[in-house]
């Protein structure tokens, strides 16, 4: 079974941590592996990974000719892709030399029609005391809540899951319309997806823990600030996606609010009374923030479809 792992990049400034990244798919365990490489529209970027996997037999580069997005430069990825399976690693993140190797055992040991595994954080700023576990996956890290044991779930983490090629060939490819692009910040288009392969297939993702990918989590993404506008856009991007799939019941995130609300929350606040410290009661108050946040992002999600439904362009 030959893989093929997309990594799709576009920003000069993060070129050492792609270094990274590309190297440490190269370095794994498992033989039958290329990387593609998908520069999105900066040809300065594009010569110098050139320069650097040009002449590497495993590694293909490509450049898109203008800024497409990740999505649009997911599916470019997937077009140029070899392997009878496709995996994403995000340029700002590390695999394990056994990922590949745990991601295709899965595919062999379940016939799989996709597989992914969990996100650790290489919190190179350090770790933010304020941000609760429940909420990691604001930054790109697997969040209290989910599965400990290896099982079958909705969807992993884009930078940790693969699928096989047959299914991008027969469901096409990511939906563009989610998927940060410019000032654009819609999260999900992994989501979508597998929502999509579960409708034709019947199946899930295979999860693997031990199929471990670290993420780089930089001094911006722990800032207050930064944390608030992405739960907006999680939330945005979740409304996005109930219009994208109607026939989506949410399902997952039914189940984690629930848990949020009737598990997480009594327990912070027991914490909170028991412990008696600043950053229990700091990571209870940041909770109820983002959970806050991530509602309101719906909502305005919601009032611009109905603005754009009232809209005179849709009545011509």
């Amino acid at each position: 079974m030959k893989v093929s792992v997309v990594i799709c990049t576009y920003a000069p400034d993060v070129f050492d941590h792609f270094v990274d990244a590309v190297n440490s798919v190269l370095a794994g365990t498992y033989d039958d592996v290329e990387v593609v490489v998908v520069v999105d529209g900066d040809e300065s970027l594009f010569e110098r990974v050139r320069d650097r996997y040009g002449r590497h037999d495993d590694v293909v580069v490509h450049c898109n000719d203008e800024n497409l997005g990740l999505s649009a430069s997911r599916n470019v990825g997937v077009e140029r892709a070899s392997g009878d399976v496709v995996a994403f690693l995000d340029d700002d993140a590390v695999a394990h030399p056994e990922w590949v190797e745990r991601l295709v055992s899965l595919y062999e040991r379940h016939d799989a029609v996709a597989a992914g595994g969990r996100m650790t954080g290489r919190w190179v700023a350090g770790k933010p005391t304020f941000l609760p576990a429940e909420f990691y996956w604001l930054v790109g890290v697997t969040h209290r809540g989910f599965p400990l044991e290896e099982c079958e779930v909705r969807n992993t983490f884009g930078s940790n899951i693969s699928f096989r090629k047959e299914v991008f060939e027969e469901l096409g490819g990511f939906e563009t319309d989610l998927g940060r692009a410019g000032e654009q910040n819609l999260q999900g288009e992994e989501t979508e997806f597998a929502a999509r392969m579960r409708t034709r297939y019947g199946e899930g993702v295979w999860y693997d823990p031990e199929a471990v990918v670290e993420h780089k989590v930089f001094d911006y993404r722990t800032k207050p600030k930064w944390l608030l506008e992405r739960a907006f856009w999680q939330g945005y991007s979740k409304r996005v996606m109930a219009d994208i799939l109607p026939d989506e019941d949410g399902g997952e995130e039914s189940a984690f609010l629930r848990q949020l609300l009737f598990a997480f929350v009594p327990a912070r606040l027991r914490a909170v009374v028991t412990e008696r410290t600043a950053a229990s009661a700091l990571q209870l108050g940041f909770l109820v923030a983002l959970t806050a946040t991530v509602g309101l992002g719906f909502a305005f999600a919601t009032v611009d479809r109905w603005r754009a439904d009232r809209s005179p362009e849709q009545h011509t």
